[in-house]
């Protein structure tokens, strides 16, 4: 019962956010609040808290070289070494954090340890898993991407071209003959898909049930809620896409502006995304930082031929075996032990 908790106080969370903007702008006319000031508040928090989270990790002491290793260290000549699964040099960590980042090499790898009848053990590969996360994060990026033509003036060429290969399906006709409905954004869709995936999987999976906190239903939940109001604005409840445009434009160059017959929907969009940034630094999201600075990722695996030293090490007064048989010479001899100097 406890997951249900989590997950109801997750969406309730979720609900009551994506509402104080709808009274806040219908009821108390807070345009200048919900427009300007958490919109910089948020980013603010965002840059600040991500900044600081890099430096934390940055400075904090890594003594021992710890990679993951899923393959042959580097060894005698006649060994057949696995550049890319235990690298010894910089070269071999580049290229494993480069599939790292962009395809996600260790999640592809991973698999599930399930009981049989038999009874018997068995491994799985988690396909969809690998296959959501991707199309997760890559749909984000897309739609990331789209929206730098609300700020910035002209649009760049890569955001123009981006756009209309995300947007080249045609899906149905208007309410009036010849008029057709905008083109659909596939990202839009991805990511909606996949996040639904990705909260259903964590409750469907009794051992992934389990181990989930609110904490981690509410980012899924948050982002669900940014991309439903996302698509109700394009597709049902429209907005003056000029007036927004204008008031990012605004925004990104400190100059400000209100423009009137913006709905309130956007408000609604525009609070949670402000949620989702200032809730990034100190949640899992983090990681989009963290993978870089990962000891079990960005190092080389080179404990074989070099050496390393702990930092930490307190200087202790050492006692040598030389030191050790001067000091007790004699005696070693009368009992018999063999000595290297007579």
């Amino acid at each position: 019962m406890n997951f249900i908790l989590g997950i109801i106080l997750s969406f309730v969370t979720v609900l009551v956010l994506a509402f104080i903007p709808f009274i806040g702008i219908k009821v108390a006319d807070l345009q200048l609040v919900f427009g300007v000031i958490i919109p910089y508040t948020a980013m603010t928090i965002f840059l600040v808290g991500v900044v600081g989270r890099i430096l934390l990790w940055s400075f904090s002491p890594v003594p021992f070289r710890i990679p993951t290793t899923a393959g042959q260290q580097k060894s005698f000549p006649w060994i057949k070494h696995s550049k890319m699964e235990n690298p010894a040099g910089a070269a071999g960590v580049f290229f494993r954090m480069l599939l790292e980042v962009l395809l996600f090499r260790s999640l592809f790898r991973n698999s599930t340890m399930e009981f049989r009848e038999g009874p018997r053990v068995t491994y799985e590969w988690e396909k969809w898993l690998w296959l959501s996360a991707i199309l997760f994060h890559y749909a984000f990026a897309v739609v990331l991407i789209r929206h730098l033509r609300f700020f910035t003036q002209p649009v760049p060429g890569f955001v123009t071209l981006i756009e209309s290969l995300d947007s080249f399906m045609q899906v149905g006709i208007g309410p009036l003959p010849g008029l057709m409905l905008p083109g659909m954004y596939l990202s839009g869709v991805v990511l909606l898909a996949a996040a639904a995936y990705l909260f259903l999987r964590r409750v469907y999976i009794p051992t992934v049930r389990y181990i989930s906190l609110p904490t981690d239903y509410f980012p899924l939940f948050l982002i669900i809620g940014i991309a439903t109001t996302g698509i109700l604005m394009r597709y049902l409840l429209k907005v003056d896409v000029v007036s927004v445009k204008e008031m990012m434009l605004g925004l990104v160059t400190f100059h400000p502006v209100l423009p009137k017959g913006i709905g309130v929907l956007f408000y609604m969009h525009l609070f949670l995304v402000c949620c989702l940034f200032a809730y990034f630094p100190f949640s899992k999201l983090v990681h989009m930082a963290g993978i870089f600075l990962s000891p079990t990722r960005n190092m080389a695996n080179n404990n074989r031929f070099v050496r390393h030293v702990n930092p930490w090490n307190y200087p202790v007064k050492v006692h040598t075996y030389e030191e050790y048989e001067e000091e007790f010479r004699e005696k070693m001899i009368e009992a018999g032990i063999p000595v290297e100097k007579e």
